[in-house]
C-alpha cells in the first residue's frame, strides 16, 4: 500500500539490521562495549536485539552517529570500525553478491536491491569512459551526509566487492560529500589516497575494466534462486512503492537542492519520461507531489515558530512572493494569518476542561 494520498505523508523508511550486527562486533573488536556505546547513543531508549528478520527505522539511525565520536573519544571512529568490520553475507543481498558472476553483476544487484538493505540508500553504477563510479548516498529526513556513517560505508562496501572477486579494489578515487575533517592521515592509510570532500555525492571511483573480474563464488543456479528472493522481500517493502519514494526524495532534498522531475528521476533510476508515465498510471504527477510536500513542510515549520522568511528558504522558493502566493492558493490566508488562527485555535484548545479520569 502506498503512502495515504490523502495526507501526503511519506511511509517511514527501514532498515535492514545486517549493519547493526556488523557494528556490534566492530565495537567490541574496538574494545568498546556495543550496549553501551547504543545506550549512551540513545539515551535510554528501548532498542531491539538486532535480529535477522526485523527491519529497524531508518530515520533513528542519525542519532547514533553524530554522537559517536563523543562517545568513543575518537574522531575517526567511523574509519576505524570500517577497517575492523567482517563483512559476511548476513541477507539475501549479501548472498546475491557472492554468487554473481563478476563484479559488474555484483553491483547491478547492490543497486537493484538496495532498499533491501537501506530504505535511504540512493545509490547507482555510472560508467564514464575507462571508470566505474559507484554512489552510494544514504539520506535522511533534514539531515545532510554523516561523515562517520559515510567513512565507515565505504571502507566496507571496498571489503565488499573485493570479496566478490577474491581481491582488493584498486580505486582511482574516493567522494565524500561531507567536509573534509582537520585530520587526513587515517583516511590516506585506509584508503591507500586522499579522499576528495565536499563533493555531490558519496562515490568509489574504480577502473571499468574490474566490472568483469569474475566472482570466485559464482553459482548461475543459486543466483537465480536469490534473485527470485530478493524481488519478493523487495516487493513486500510498502515504503518502497513509487509514491512514497518520490515524497521522500522531496523531503530530502527540498530547499537543498533544485527538486526537478529530471533529478528526481535519475536518483531513483527513472528517465525523466519514465518517472512521469509511471507518476500519471498512479494518477499522480510529480509537480502535485512538490506542491504537497511544500505545503505540509511550510505548515509544520510556521507551527514550530521558524521565521517566514526561513519557511520560505527551507520550502524551496528563492524569493518571498511566490511562496506567499503559494500559500495563498494552500490555505486561503497568509503565513502570517495561518500563524495567528493555529495561535488562536491552540489557546481555545488549552482552555478547554480537562475531561474527567474514569477508574
Amino acid at each position: 500500500m502506498d503512502a495515504d494520498p490523502h495526507n501526503g505523508m511519506a511511509s517511514a523508511l527501514t532498515h535492514s539490521p545486517t549493519l547493526r550486527r556488523l557494528l556490534y562486533e566492530a565495537l567490541a573488536e574496538l574494545g568498546l562495549d556495543p550496549t553501551d556505546t547504543y545506550r549512551q547513543a540513545y539515551r535510554g531508549v528501548a532498542l531491539a536485539p538486532p535480529l535477522l528478520d526485523a527491519r529497524e527505522d531508518h530515520d533513528s539511525a542519525p542519532r547514533f552517529w553524530q554522537d559517536l565520536a563523543a562517545i568513543t573519544g575518537d574522531p575517526d571512529i567511523g574509519l576505524h570500525l570500517g577497517a575492523v568490520m567482517q563483512p559476511r553475507p548476513l541477507d539475501v543481498v549479501g548472498y546475491l553478491l557472492l554468487a554473481s558472476r563478476d563484479l559488474g553483476q555484483a553491483l547491478d544487484c547492490f543497486v537493484r536491491f538496495q532498499h533491501i538493505l537501506s530504505g535511504g540508500f540512493a545509490a547507482r553504477l555510472e560508467l564514464d569512459g575507462e571508470q566505474a563510479r559507484l554512489i552510494f548516498d544514504l539520506n535522511y529526513r533534514g539531515i545532510g551526509s554523516l561523515r562517520q556513517q559515510m567513512e565507515c560505508l565505504a571502507l566496507l562496501l571496498l571489503k565488499m566487492l573485493g570479496s566478490v572477486c577474491a581481491s582488493a579494489i584498486a580505486l582511482d578515487a574516493v567522494d565524500f560529500r561531507h567536509p573534509a575533517p582537520r585530520r587526513l592521515s587515517e583516511h590516506r592509510r585506509l584508503f591507500g589516497l586522499l579522499p576528495r570532500f565536499a563533493r555531490p555525492h558519496d562515490a568509489l571511483i574504480f577502473p571499468r575494466a574490474w566490472l568483469s573480474r569474475p566472482s570466485r563464488s559464482a553459482n548461475p543456479r543459486l543466483f537465480a534462486v536469490l534473485w527470485a528472493q530478493a524481488e519478493v522481500e523487495l516487493a513486500e517493502l510498502e515504503e518502497n512503492q513509487l509514491l512514497n519514494r518520490v515524497r521522500y526524495w522531496l523531503e530530502v532534498n527540498l530547499g537543498v537542492q533544485l527538486c526537478d522531475l529530471p533529478g528526481c528521476a535519475k536518483a531513483l533510476g527513472y528517465s525523466a519520461g519514465g518517472l512521469q508515465r509511471a507518476l500519471g498510471e498512479q494518477r499522480q504527477s510529480f509537480r502535485l507531489l512538490h506542491d504537497e510536500v511544500r505545503r505540509l513542510r511550510a505548515q509544520g515549520l510556521l507551527d514550530s515558530g521558524l521565521a517566514i522568511r526561513e519557511v520560505a528558504r527551507a520550502c524551496g522558493f528563492a524569493e518571498l512572493s511566490p511562496f506567499y502566493r503559494a500559500f495563498k492558493r494552500w490555505q486561503g490566508t497568509t503565513p502570517q494569518g495561518y500563524r495567528q488562527q493555529s495561535g488562536a485555535i491552540q489557546q481555545a484548545v488549552e482552555k478547554l476542561p480537562a475531561l474527567p479520569i474514569r477508574r
